[in-house]
This record gives C-alpha cells, sequence and structure tokens, in this order.
C-alpha cells in the first residue's frame, strides 16, 4: 500500500477509525518545505516497508488547516503515530529512516 492522501474531509475515517485496526503514521508537509520534501522519500520507503502492518497517510498544510490547527501543529514537518485512536507518538522536523522505523516498531507492539 502507498501513502494516501488526507485531507480535513477524510481524517476521521482514514487516521483515528483506521488505528482501532493497525497504526497510522501522518505526516503534515507542504511543497515549500525542504526539510518536508527530504524526509517524503524515507516515508514513501517505510510505507511499502510496512505494507500491511502500518497505513501512512500525508497532509499537506496548504490544502488543509482544520486538522492541522486541532493538533497544534506549527511546524513542518510533523508526525503522528496513532493506535487505536489516539496519537501514541509525535514529533517535528527531519530524522533518518532508522529513526522512523524505530518509531513504527514501537507503535507496533
Amino acid at each position: 500500500m502507498s501513502e494516501i492522501t488526507l485531507t480535513d474531509n477524510n481524517f476521521e475515517q482514514e487516521v483515528v477509525e483506521a488505528s482501532k485496526t493497525m497504526p497510522v503514521l501522518t505526516d503534515f508537509w507542504a511543497s515549500w518545505c525542504p526539510p518536508c520534501r527530504a524526509m517524503s522519500p524515507i516515508i514513501e520507503e517505510l510505507a511499502k516497508e510496512y505494507d500491511g502492518k502500518i497505513k501512512v497517510g500525508k497532509y499537506n498544510v496548504e490544502e488543509g488547516t482544520v486538522v492541522a490547527e486541532k493538533l497544534g501543529v506549527q511546524s513542518i514537518p510533523a508526525f503522528f503515530i496513532y493506535k487505536n485512536g489516539v496519537v501514541i507518538d509525535s514529533w517535528v522536523g527531519a530524522m533518518s529512516k532508522e529513526e522512523v522505523a524505530k518509531k513504527i516498531e514501537k507503535a507496533l507492539l
């Protein structure tokens, strides 16, 4: 499964509800953000590697603001891992593929 596009309209269903069956990693990004562009291929690779174990969604803060505001996103890239309908981990900024993979592995426990 590749990454899904998240919007204000589908966030509740695609993330909060879906996280009751498997963890969901959300990536809040924008096209003008260099660290976001740097993280994009890493997140894409992890989405493929963890296919069937974790769902990955991307939320473009240029196109939607309601969810970003609700979560208090002020800097991007911002990442949230949902499990059982709640945020279990979050961070802001770029990090290595290995660091993100560790966070995913922790969410799978």
